[in-house]
């Protein structure tokens, strides 16, 4: 009796280590591939594209299993060595993109050369390749050991039991998604918008005391128990440096990826934020420019082209001003514009509540936003804007059970770079929209580069006109920043937008920028831009024509990866 107990408690204890062991895999899984897609610039492609090579080395570390001997010495050393890396992942990945992006610049200083010199190809291209290529590379090592935890503890549970064991792989199994499940929570309710450096650390610190916990227990079965023990401080010393100093170092190479000053930088639960800022002029304010995740939002500027074509065709079409939706603009830069039109009410919908708070409530720390809400006029704390916040597809939903009615409907949603966000440029979407607009009124939705991803920009035009508009044009204009860029308008009955333009003898609203000439020249493209318009796919709720589109044009444009000028909230 008393052996059988000493094996059960053994056994716990075994299955307890590979569950806080899986908890941890699952976290580095979501880690690397979160960071991943900020230093890429394409987040949906890096996500599942770690995930798949881990998922995929998982198997192979499986497989590569049966070769440890001493599966106890194994499994002891497989800790160690996941909590070194794992804590230590970030860091390695920034430390290359920084020396890709440090290297070229040292060139330049060396030799004297100007930008447009600046050196490409060769060794540098090579080095930029290796930088690109090292998340997926560090994914495959990290997938691999984390593949071997479960064979290994299979094998030492059937050792524990002399072989006398029932359904050992279901319990194995069991515990393992267990763990993983525990791990994905934490990840989203934790650790999301922590540091990714910091959230490392911490794993890294679950993975050691598993490990050493796993060494006290079996330590009689280990060979050569000191080298492990001196590994176990080693590591620690290491992960303790990056706890302490990992944010520090990630931030000093994140700031060489950007080719201004980072002024602050911010994690939410959704998204990387990042605010840097350049001397143009000296006796001008220095020029702000917004990224999320690594691509740009708005440079100060600037910004005032994109948020006038944005918003000032759509009100200028539309018969009142009254009551305004915004969808997305979480900047404020929109509903800046939109309030000199003196509505009574503007609703804004957003994703991001931590976002919103950068660009609505003065803080000092953890960073100081005084310039931010400088540029949005502090439009968030007028008494006039409502917020809701959450997926704007179910939020929608609420609106249109309220009954609620909108003179003019701003959709300033991310590009449809992700399949998340596919169907928020759905037929499905555009008919609840369609929905909510006043009949008189007129509807915007930013619509991508017409230049860069030309068949995304007319399937959201096709798109919007198969959720029952009367009316639906496109326009563009240049934006420096992140270059040509498109947008969709839309009617339900009456005259279209362009036509109602067309019909004013002065501009009701004067931003300082807009004249009417610009406004309807931006209805003009060049001959034979839609000659593809029949061949282009409507996008419908579940098909992933928007995303497919928005994928392969930029991946054709910018080159696998390259999608640094996409503008995407």
């Amino acid at each position: 009796m008393g052996r059988l107990t000493s094996e059960r408690r053994l056994d716990l204890a075994v299955l307890t280590i590979l569950a806080i062991g899986a908890g941890c895999g699952l976290v580095y899984e979501y880690l690397l591939s979160h960071y991943a897609g900020r230093v890429l610039g394409a987040m949906e492609v890096a996500i599942f594209g770690i995930i798949t090579v881990m998922m995929v080395f998982m198997g192979i570390g499986s497989f590569l299993a049966r070769n440890v001997k001493n599966p106890y010495a194994g499994f002891a050393w497989l800790e160690i060595i996941l909590a070194l890396l794992g804590s230590t992942s970030v860091l390695l990945i920034g430390s290359l993109f920084a020396l890709s992006e440090l290297f070229p610049k040292i060139l330049m200083d060396t030799f004297g050369l100007t930008a447009d010199l600046a050196p490409s190809g060769g060794l540098i291209a090579t080095m930029e390749g290796i930088a690109r290529f090292s998340p997926y590379l560090i994914g495959a090592v990290l997938g691999t050991l984390i593949g071997m935890e479960i064979p290994l503890i299979s094998e030492i549970r059937s050792d524990i039991h002399k072989g006398g064991l029932k359904n050992n792989a279901g319990s194995v199994y069991g515990i393992d998604y267990i763990g993983a499940g525990v791990g994905a929570t934490l990840w989203l309710l934790f650790m999301l918008a922590m540091d990714v450096s910091l959230a490392g650390a911490l794993t890294a610190s679950a993975n050691l005391t598993v490990g050493i916990l796993f060494f006290l227990l079996f330590r009689k079965k280990i060979r050569w128990p000191a080298p492990l023990l001196a590994a176990h401080v080693l590591t620690a010393i290491v992960v303790i440096q990056v706890y302490d100093k990992g944010r520090d170092w990630s931030d000093t190479m994140e700031d060489l990826l950007y080719r201004d000053e980072v002024a602050y930088r911010l994690n939410t639960k959704h998204q990387r934020l990042v605010v840097t800022e350049r001397i143009m002029d000296p006796a001008k304010p220095k020029v702000l420019t917004f990224y999320i995740n690594g691509r740009t939002q708005f440079a100060s500027s600037d910004e005032h082209i994109y948020h006038a074509m944005l918003t000032y065709t759509a009100l200028a079409a539309s018969a009142r001003h009254k009551k305004i939706l915004v969808v997305g603009g979480g900047d404020g830069l929109a509903v800046r514009d939109i309030l000199r039109w003196n509505p009574e009410k503007v609703m804004l919908l957003d994703l991001d509540e931590d976002l919103v708070r950068l660009f609505r409530e003065p803080m000092t720390e953890p960073v100081d936003n005084s310039r931010l809400l400088a540029a949005n006029g502090g439009s968030f704390s007028d008494p006039r804007v409502e917020f809701r916040f959450g997926d704007a597809f179910l939020s929608v939903d609420e609106l249109l059970r309220d009954e609620a009615l909108f003179d003019a409907i701003i959709v300033d949603l991310p590009d449809p770079s992700h399949p998340d966000l596919n169907k928020l440029y759905s037929t499905r979407f555009y008919a609840k929209l369609y929905g909510l607009l006043a009949g008189d009124g007129a509807m915007v939705v930013q619509s991508t580069s017409p230049y860069h991803a030309k068949k995304t920009f007319i399937s959201i035009g096709k798109t919007v006109q198969h959720a029952g508009f009367a009316h639906v044009d496109q326009y563009h204009a240049n934006v420096p920043s992140f270059g040509e860029w498109g947008w969709t308008i839309a009617t339900k009955n009456g005259k279209s937008a362009r036509a109602r333009l067309a019909e004013l003898e002065n501009l009701p609203v004067d931003d300082g920028w807009t004249t009417k000439g610009l406004l309807l020249a931006a209805f003009e493209f060049e001959k034979g831009f839609y000659d593809d318009w029949e061949s282009i796919d409507v996008n419908r709720l579940g098909t992933m024509v928007a995303y497919r589109y928005h994928y392969n044009d930029w991946q054709r444009e910018m080159g696998i990866y390259q999608l640094t000028k996409e503008k995407n909230q």
